[in-house]
């Protein structure tokens, strides 16, 4: 799904939302995974120019949903100093990427300066 305004972050979240009811996520699970989508969602648009996400239902013997957000801006030069708590760029209060990453079950970023940013994370349900 396309992420090019606020409408769009909102369609997503009710998305996530969506998908992780279907696959029987905790109430709190469903909160950490919106969460960290919106706040993913929101960076691919304000910092990436926007962008788009993509949901996958993982099924077998180990369910979840994944969700890659995808964006060709321009880049985040360190990762590591982006991940860490208070890092901002924009005047934010620099908790997104990294609350994203705590609220997630797995977590991976890949950047490249002058052609965009990748982040995907995945919510595993508990057995």
């Amino acid at each position: 799904m396309q992420i090019r305004s606020d409408e769009d972050v909102v369609r997503l979240r009710q998305a996530v939302r969506e998908q992780m009811i279907a696959i029987g996520f905790t109430l709190i699970d469903q909160t950490k995974m919106i969460t960290a989508a919106s706040e993913l969602a929101r960076n691919t648009l304000r910092y990436g120019g926007g962008g788009e996400a993509h949901l996958l239902k993982v099924g077998g013997s180990r369910r979840g949903l994944h969700v890659a957000f995808i964006d060709h801006g321009p880049g985040i030069p360190d990762i590591a100093q982006a991940l860490t708590d208070g890092y901002t760029t924009g005047g934010g209060m620099g908790l997104g990427l990294s609350g994203a990453r705590r609220l997630s079950d797995e977590f991976d970023i890949a950047s490249t300066p002058g052609q965009g940013t990748t982040v995907k994370i995945t919510k595993w349900k508990p057995f």
